[in-house]
């Protein structure tokens, strides 16, 4: 499938390089979400996609971590209005679409289909990563945690990004298929790849539920 799409050979050339070995699964981990808010799971939005899947596949994951009493974390983008306005954040003149993105306002609220818990943990961010800038990576060691179940959008860009901050942050990733989206399929695989390759562990959902699974027997000893 890989060599069909990037070329032939490149399964073989990453695997010749040393790359794309399975990460540790640890005992501890967290489901992070990153950024299913209206203005990205609503294509009524200029930074929105229609993810009604990405959302029912990430509800269903976090319907079996709750089981296994795994923390869960959401993100989301929101600007001030003078951060939206203006020229303070250089991602927004790159990306003008996402200054609808502005605090208080229905585009950063999580999408209401998502399962929401009071126990829940809500991170808010000015770039892509979910690490730069924010209280995510001591929130995640005052949690014990040791391996981050990604899931959200976009797949190209601040799923990509987390992904990257969090190995490098000292966490195994694993990042269910179906739980993350992007705007178009192409950006969406080659991210896929690189995050496989290099970052975390692309698993598909039925994989992802049976390791939560194995975590609730552990828990119910």
């Amino acid at each position: 499938m890989t060599d069909a799409v990037y070329g032939p050979g490149t399964d073989q050339t990453y695997a010749a390089a040393g790359f794309g070995e399975a990460v540790r699964r640890g005992s501890r981990p967290a489901i992070v979400v990153v950024d299913l808010t209206n203005g990205f799971t609503d294509p009524g939005y200029p930074s929105g996609a229609d993810l009604t899947d990405v959302v029912a596949a990430t509800t269903a994951l976090i319907r079996h971590g709750r089981c296994a009493q795994v923390p869960v974390v959401y993100t989301t983008i929101a600007y001030t209005a003078a951060e939206a306005d203006g020229d303070a954040v250089t991602w927004l003149t790159k990306a003008p679409g996402m200054r609808v993105l502005r605090e208080g306002t229905p585009a950063v609220a999580l999408d209401p289909r998502l399962p929401v818990d009071p126990r829940d943990h809500l991170v808010t961010k000015k770039g892509a990563s979910a690490f730069f800038g924010t209280t995510l990576t001591s929130l995640l060691c005052g949690l014990h945690v040791d391996t981050v179940l990604l899931c959200g959008a976009t797949t190209s860009g601040c799923v990509r990004a987390t992904a990257v901050d969090a190995v490098q942050s000292g966490f195994s990733v694993l990042v269910p298929r179906e739980c993350v989206g992007d705007r178009a399929p192409g950006p969406h695989e080659a991210n896929l790849f690189d995050i496989q390759a290099k970052y975390g562990d692309v698993i598909d959902l039925d994989t992802a539920t049976s390791y939560l699974q194995a975590l609730t027997k552990g828990v119910a000893r």
